[in-house]
């Protein structure tokens, strides 16, 4: 496939950002991140919402010509402005916007989770392949210099790896949150928090998983909360050379950390998923690196790629793969049997 790249002339310029819904994360941490970034700024929004239209237009300078509504959005395709679209919505539209973008010629990243199947991965891909623009997922913590000293320690430097453990919960019991409708998520706390410790365990582990040989649902002590997702899972996969993952995830408790144990030494990270405040330890003492914007870092990675013709470091076949373990940890809690990958 032939990916639009950026003349040399322009490899310089910033490349302009569309976001496309403008929930908390939008307004908390994606558009004060990209008046931090080098190589691209925000440009452009998308809202169902016409009521938040002056104070984005207030605070952050988005001009008329750039807004759009879901109604209109197909309009975008001729706005030479917007160079990349961001899909920040519920995960049920993760799949209908980012191809929509991509059919408008727009290169996209989509939040994670990627989507609610694998299937619609699979077409999310497709349509990015067919309209030559790039797809890349919002995995912020492969920019964090915490998780990058993490994937070097995993790669041998206390010897050989041997097991990662991890969790990602927080409280949630907002009965109308559309994290806890199925057809808006997708799925619980496994679709929202806990696919960071997913992604950490293969990340840290370097290689792809070869089964979940074990997964399990949490006790619901809130039945009336959680009626159509589940309260908390746990699971354990397994890697090449016997490396194992232990992972859980819960909507009913905070807690945040990730572990690996190697023959010759150990490390932690608690906090290990937060947007700032990360700390570690190793058996050489702790872990210090000074504190970045994840989700600058983040997007600047994506644009820089564009400009300079270079691969993402989280493709969209990242973000399926990543839907496919999930999907087989659910089958493996619902069964009671291990569930082998091919990934």
């Amino acid at each position: 496939m032939e990916i639009e790249t950026f003349s040399s002339a322009n490899k310089e310029k910033k490349l302009g950002v569309a976001l496309v819904g403008l929930g908390k994360y939008s307004k908390g941490q994606l558009a004060p991140a990209l008046k931090e970034t080098q190589f691209c700024e925000l440009r452009g929004i998308v809202t169902g919402s016409p009521e938040k239209i002056p104070q984005w237009k207030e605070k952050f300078g988005i001009q008329d010509k750039n807004i759009y509504s879901y109604d209109n959005f197909e309009d975008i395709a001729s706005n030479d402005e917007i160079d990349i679209v961001y899909v920040v919505l519920p995960n049920s539209q993760h799949a209908n916007y980012t191809v929509r973008a991509a059919n408008a010629g727009k290169h996209v990243i989509c939040e994670k989770p990627m989507a609610i199947s694998v299937h619609e991965c699979e077409e999310m891909i497709a349509a990015c392949q067919r309209n030559n623009v790039r797809l890349g997922i919002g995995y912020r913590l492969h920019s964090d210099p915490f998780h990058q000293y993490v994937m070097e320690l995993g790669g041998g430097k206390f010897g050989k790896l041997e097991r990662v453990e991890g969790e990602h919960s927080m409280l949630l019991e907002d009965a109308s949150a559309w994290r806890l409708q199925k057809k808006f998520a997708g799925g619980g706390p496994l679709m929202d928090v806990g696919i960071y410790v997913v992604q950490a365990s293969c990340y840290t582990v370097g290689r792809n998983p070869i089964a979940v040989i074990e997964a399990s649902f949490g006790e619901v002590t809130r039945p009336d909360i959680y009626e159509t997702v589940e309260q908390s899972i746990s699971w354990t996969l397994e890697f090449p050379d016997g490396i194992l993952a232990h992972g859980t995830c819960s909507y009913s408790k905070d807690s945040d950390w990730l572990k690996g144990t190697a023959d010759q030494g150990s490390w932690e990270l608690n906090p290990a998923f937060a947007y700032n405040g990360l700390k570690g330890k190793t058996r050489e003492g702790v872990i210090n690196f000074s504190e970045v914007n994840q989700q600058a870092l983040q997007m600047d990675e994506f644009a820089h790629a564009l400009l300079h013709g270079n691969e993402t470091k989280v493709p969209g076949e990242m973000g399926c793969r990543d839907l496919t373990i999930l999907m087989a940890i659910y089958k493996a809690a619902k069964t009671g049997k291990s569930v082998p990958l091919d990934l």
